[in-house]
């Protein structure tokens, strides 16, 4: 039998030495990454690629841009659209292709746009600011809203789209037939959290929100009732922390492949954090903590097999590849770093 071939999407601030994306091949069986290509474009601080595997979509200072997946995992660039807005921050798509969906950091919007039959971008569909005083107390770094990520439910009925300035998980009814964004539910976090990401259970049942200034991560069920609106109620809050530190942020989260685990970049502490997971109950517990030797881990990825733990630091301009000890609750740097210049995303894509 073949072996599975998966690359790596990584991309990176242009200010300095890098060109864009990095497009690296990757070794599952010992986390050795080997670049192949990179892909110009300016800034492409997030991206991710489209359920089907044919298409990329990132970030770019002049909006969003989509790329062609070629049969060895290289980039080609097919359109880049304007977003209506200032720069974006975060992307998601829909399973079927229809929609774009790209968060604002700098001006708090959410933007829907529309995609063509080939995967190309379209026009502006819809897009809505953000409003209200955000959790600064005076710090104008958070005293206004600021979309970090946008994250279809499951079900794919509704798009959360997570304020860290106004602390809250906006939820959206997406209209996919007429293009437009309803409001639906707000989820509040503890006060003077920061909510930071969104990320769902496979089954559907669970959503997990990361605060960024609270370290902790909320868990809350998630269903839709008999009116068809969404429900989520909390049922947990754990730190991701093992005792007080006097300067601490959680910056992401990812779950492993099996998602009993999940782990979480504290970037203050140039750390990952481990949490255990009850897959019957959805509850988390914390695990152990990993610093991680490199400077603003921005990105994290678990690779296909569930044994390495890949860490993008911004800092430091370096990827790094931990082996994750499971029983001994720690992870253990296993290659020598790969340097690359400001990465801000990794994406483990499994070529088809």
């Amino acid at each position: 039998m073949a072996k599975d071939k998966y690359v790596a999407y990584v991309g990176t601030y242009t200010h300095e030495n890098s060109l864009g994306i990095h497009v690296y091949d990757v070794d599952t069986q010992t986390g050795v990454f080997t670049e192949r290509s990179v892909a110009e474009i300016n800034n492409p601080s997030y991206l991710t690629v489209s359920h089907d595997g044919q298409t990329l979509y990132s970030i770019a200072d002049e909006g969003v841009a989509s790329f062609s997946i070629d049969e060895n995992g290289d980039l080609h660039k097919t359109s880049q659209q304007w977003i209506g807005g200032m720069r974006g921050d975060f992307v998601e798509v829909d399973s079927k292709n229809r929609y774009l969906f790209v968060g604002g950091y700098h001006d708090g919007r959410v933007t829907m746009m529309r995609l063509k039959a080939d995967g190309t971008i379209g026009d502006i569909a819809y897009g809505v600011f953000h409003k209200g005083a955000g959790i600064g107390f005076g710090d104008p770094h958070f005293d206004h809203a600021k979309v970090t990520c946008v994250r279809l439910t499951p079900d794919e009925k509704f798009l959360c789209a997570v304020d860290f300035g106004l602390n809250q998980v906006k939820v959206y009814r997406v209209d996919y037939e007429m293009g437009h964004l309803s409001m639906a539910d707000i989820i509040r976090p503890e006060l003077g959290g920061g909510a930071r990401e969104i990320r769902f259970s496979k089954d559907g049942k669970y959503a997990y929100v990361l605060t960024g200034l609270n370290n902790s991560v909320e868990v809350y069920t998630y269903h839709v009732d008999d009116r068809d609106e969404p429900v989520f109620e909390k049922i947990q809050t754990v730190s991701v922390l093992n005792k007080t530190y006097e300067a601490a942020a959680s910056m992401n989260m990812t779950f492993n492949e099996t998602e009993d685990y999940l782990f979480v970049a504290v970037d203050a502490l140039n750390a990952v954090t481990c949490l255990k997971r009850d897959a019957e109950t959805g509850m988390l517990s914390y695990d152990g903590m990993t610093f991680i030797s490199g400077e603003y881990p921005k990105s994290i990825a678990i690779l296909p097999g569930n044994e390495f733990l890949v860490v993008a630091n911004h800092d430091t301009n370096d990827l790094r590849t931990f082996k994750i000890h499971y029983k001994d609750h720690y992870c253990l740097l296993k290659n020598p770093p790969v340097k690359i210049n400001q990465p801000n995303r990794i994406h483990i894509h499994k070529m088809r």
